[in-house]
């Protein structure tokens, strides 16, 4: 019952107000205009000559003295979101712009920095190299630092066997164990550094060959047949 009382009150409502904007637009027959505006849901709350100070910021619709819809405007929250959007829409427009620019010039750099496949293999593999060159170096220190790490921690088993701990052995254990732990980072971090060149470089070689409209990569000279192997002397 409470259902169909509120949808009685709707179209109470709905007759009331249509009843208001016809007799708007006949007292308003012999010229002028009336404009009806509507509250944040879009709802029309009223109509009159002139819109009220508390909804100066709200969708308005005009109409013609006959009571049809000549004029609207968006309100002001309405507004601001419009002047977003179309802010953002040129924003993107121009983002787009400069990354299509930007990777003309990088297509343009990687054609004519190689002349064909092999080049970029043979530039990944020299890359890879100086790394793996860092990576042996770490390696060592690592190997350094795991050494002396043993013989403190060795030195300190005894001082403490024979109940004479010793703070500077202690501390020798404590820098070595940082200087071990940072070899290890430091030989993952380059391990991650060679897969990341390789992942570059095969992208890289992927947008030469569609730049290139195919495969140009120059044929390899065939390796020489082995020499047969020397039979054995008895």
């Amino acid at each position: 019952m409470l259902k169909n009382y509120r949808v009685f009150l709707a179209a109470a409502f709905a007759t009331a107000l249509t009843a208001f904007v016809a007799g708007a637009v006949l007292a308003q027959s012999k010229g002028g205009k009336i404009v009806c505006w509507k509250d944040k849901s879009g709802k029309t709350v009223g109509c009159g000559e002139t819109v009220p100070p508390e909804f100066q910021d709200s969708a308005t619709s005009e109409l013609t003295k006959q009571g049809v819809t000549r004029k609207t405007t968006e309100s002001a929250e309405e507004a601001a979101k419009r002047r977003a959007q179309e802010q953002e829409l040129v924003k993107q427009k121009a983002d787009d712009q400069k990354k299509a620019e930007e990777q003309k010039r990088q297509d343009s750099a990687l054609v004519n920095s190689y002349s064909n496949e092999k080049e970029i293999d043979l530039r990944r593999d020299r890359d890879l190299q100086v790394v793996d060159t860092q990576i042996s170096q770490f390696r060592t220190t690592l190997k350094n630092a795991t050494d002396r790490l043993i013989d403190a921690k060795t030195r300190l088993a005894l001082a403490e066997k024979s109940k004479k701990p010793s703070d500077v052995i202690s501390e020798e254990v404590t820098r070595a164990e940082a200087e071990k732990a940072k070899a290890e980072r430091s030989i993952a971090d380059k391990e991650k550094e060679k897969e990341d060149i390789r992942k570059n470089y095969a992208a890289l070689k992927d947008r030469y060959v569609k730049l290139k409209g195919g495969s140009t990569t120059t044929a390899a000279t065939p390796a020489p047949a082995p020499a047969p192997a020397a039979p054995a002397k008895k």
